[in-house]
């Protein structure tokens, strides 16, 4: 078993720091963490002995970053990790299949649809080759379950996000994209 030293309290089980960090919400959308959104990519110990916490932007640029960055020390140091240390690391690029599957449904429950799981076929941008429409994913509605649903614009309330609306409920939603 791994553990995390820290100050006046007894070594702390990486396991512990884990589940410590699933309640630490995304700023952007509060009901999931971060790491069930797949932010989080790992905790270890450095050669000092400092609480390392690997973070993964959802996209390249996110604005929420720093604040996830400062709440997830935050919450580190409020369980008495007096040393922690964020690391970003932007390779492999952040996917929608690290979100979790609780995850998922909270953002259902919140009323963003969850991103749906698919192949992106690019052959149609091979040279010589005629481009068709891309195809929309099929997305059912969070407020009625419906999947009569139309995309209304490709940037939702964050860019991370797509705004569809359901023609079923007449609702507006955000959709999570894929990527």
């Amino acid at each position: 078993m791994v553990e995390v030293m820290s100050v006046d309290t007894p070594p702390v089980a990486i396991e512990q720091v884990w589940a410590w960090l699933a309640d630490v919400p995304d700023p952007e959308i509060p009901v999931i963490s971060v790491v069930d959104l797949g932010i989080v990519r790992d905790v270890g110990i450095d050669d000092s002995g400092a609480c390392v916490v690997t973070i993964t932007p959802t996209y390249s640029g996110c604005p929420a970053m720093q604040v996830i960055a400062e709440d997830v020390e935050a919450a580190l140091r409020a369980r008495g990790l007096a040393r922690v240390r964020i690391a970003t690391q932007l390779s492999p690029a952040w996917t929608t299949d690290w979100m979790s599957a609780a995850g998922k449904a909270a953002l259902s429950g919140y009323g963003i649809a969850p991103p749906r799981q698919q192949v992106i076929d690019i052959s149609a941008l091979s040279k010589g080759v005629k481009r068709h429409a891309i195809q929309q994913p099929q997305v059912d509605c969070p407020h009625c379950g419906s999947s009569h649903t139309r995309l209304t614009s490709q940037f939702g309330s964050t860019p991370c996000k797509a705004l569809y609306q359901c023609l079923d409920c007449r609702e507006p939603f955000d959709y999570f994209k894929c990527h």
